[in-house]
């Protein structure tokens, strides 16, 4: 079954000559979490209403309505529910080369060392936040003109979201790069497991792959993505398998078996506990 959940996500967003795209989501109305992945584009977070939970790298951050966080490619990143709460969002998301190209300043001086993680940006911005008043305002010109879709709509995301990276640039130029060895460790993790997500897998595998004991990488994993990897690689084998029972007309059991669970009772039981409804139920 070709695995079509893999945690580098490769979607591609918007229009093939203008990648941007704006997603309004809900947890845990549309999902219950979004599993810690990254992307080669650029990701805003845009907190409309509600609490909720979103990590970036390895700091976890309580998120409220009006905070903006700011994913640059590569960004390991995650969004869970906070206890008993809702949080409605938007995902902003957009590939650098939109905004320039090859001979252009803009693009060598700040573009290029975004893209490839050599400039860093502040992660959150909190409407108590300096300049926050400002940049808020330029999400919400992209976001009216992506509505609109009248005449130069293109030209005005563009120059928003210009203004919106240059206000980040002036605060974020002391910044640390996001990339370290522990993110960059954890990709490799992540990567293996999407891989190998279907066959009998163990921490003992995992640890290896880090060179580690199996103690220490089980505090690692959690350190690093709020969950064990026990609990993380079950949710993953449950998402693969509830995009299959939507894209295929495979049997349950079948599916079952090839995401991992070699035991269908089992694979009832947690996916009812997981999505709230059986596998059968889910796909009608």
């Amino acid at each position: 079954m070709k695995n079509q959940s893999a945690l580098q996500e490769t979607k591609y967003h918007g229009a093939v000559r203008f990648p941007f795209n704006i997603y309004p989501c809900t947890i845990p109305g549309d999902f219950r979490q979004v599993a810690v992945h990254w992307q080669d584009s650029m990701e805003l977070i845009y907190i409309k209403r509600g609490t909720g939970l979103v990590q970036t790298g390895a700091q976890v951050y309580p998120a409220q309505s009006g905070d903006i966080f700011v994913l640059t490619p590569g960004t390991l990143h995650a969004l869970r529910q906070a206890e008993n709460c809702t949080m409605e969002y938007e995902n902003i998301i957009f590939d650098l080369e939109l905004l320039g190209g090859a001979e252009d300043l803009c693009a060598e001086k700040y573009l290029l060392p975004l893209q490839s993680g050599r400039l860093a940006l502040p992660e959150r911005l909190s409407p108590a936040d300096a300049g926050y008043a400002e940049a808020a305002a330029c999400l919400q010109e992209a976001e009216d003109a992506n509505r609109s879709h009248r005449p130069g709509y293109e030209l005005r995301i563009k120059g928003a979201l210009l203004r919106f990276l240059a206000l980040l640039i002036a605060q974020g130029q002391a910044l640390p790069p996001a990339e370290t060895a522990g993110t960059q460790r954890l990709k490799g993790v992540l990567q293996w497991l999407s891989a190998h997500y279907n066959e009998p897998l163990c921490i003992a595998d995992a640890a290896a792959l880090c060179q580690c004991s199996p103690s220490h990488f089980m505090r690692w994993f959690r350190q690093m993505t709020g969950q064990s990897f026990i609990t993380f690689l079950k949710e993953y084998r449950l998402n693969a398998a509830a995009e299959a029972l939507h894209a295929t007309d495979d049997t349950v059991l079948n599916i079952a078996g090839q995401c991992g669970f070699e035991n269908l009772s089992y694979f009832n039981r947690a996916f009812k506990a997981h999505f709230g409804m059986t596998p059968r139920e889910y796909r009608r």
